[in-house]
């Protein structure tokens, strides 16, 4: 037998669909652009924001600043699944020797992402409601009530799996004791 050549353990169906994770990996590299994108979009909105600063009144200027922030939120969501689902699909991400570690990096399981991921819509979902609420008179009702319903969705699933993280809380724990992750 070769010595380059794969030995039969590898070409298991189980380790064949293990390795099919790292499909995954380009996926992530992907969002890299995606957040360099809203990068891009914070500057330009900033900038027109800097030279229109004279011309805008103050309810303006304040919904320019929540666009801002609903650009970092959205940008913060994208890092969130891109680090996070790596480390949790892919592989663990090998830092050491720097202060760049990521605290929560080392307890994220699916539950804890999903719980940061529904957080993260929360919070973009509140600031498009912010911003609909302050266009109220040049906004339709049924849109602000689509907007409202949607806000409410990010709520409650979030909510529910927080609550359904907590009820599996024993379960993961006794998983964790013997190597596997739960979630």
């Amino acid at each position: 037998m070769e010595k380059n050549a794969p030995s039969t353990d590898q070409l298991k169906p189980c380790n064949i669909i293990f390795a099919g994770r790292w499909l995954l990996a380009p996926l992530y590299l992907g969002l890299i652009p995606a957040v360099g994108l809203y990068v891009w979009k914070f500057y330009a909105e900033l900038w027109h924001m800097i030279t229109h600063l004279t011309s805008v009144d103050d309810e303006a200027l304040l919904l320019g600043i929540l666009h801002l922030v609903d650009i970092v939120m959205i940008a913060n969501l994208i890092v969130v699944t891109m680090i996070g689902g790596f480390v949790l699909f892919v592989r663990e991400l090998p830092i050491t020797g720097t202060n760049n570690r990521l605290r929560w990096l080392d307890h994220i399981d699916p539950v804890t992402l999903k719980l940061k991921l529904g957080l993260a819509l929360v919070g973009v979902s509140s600031i498009q409601l912010l911003e609909a609420f302050m266009n109220a008179n040049s906004t339709d009702w049924s849109q602000l009530g689509k907007l409202v319903l949607i806000h409410l969705v990010f709520v409650l699933s979030t909510m529910a799996v927080a609550w359904i993280g907590k009820a599996l809380k024993p379960t993961q724990t006794d998983t964790t004791a013997s190597g596997h992750r739960g979630g």
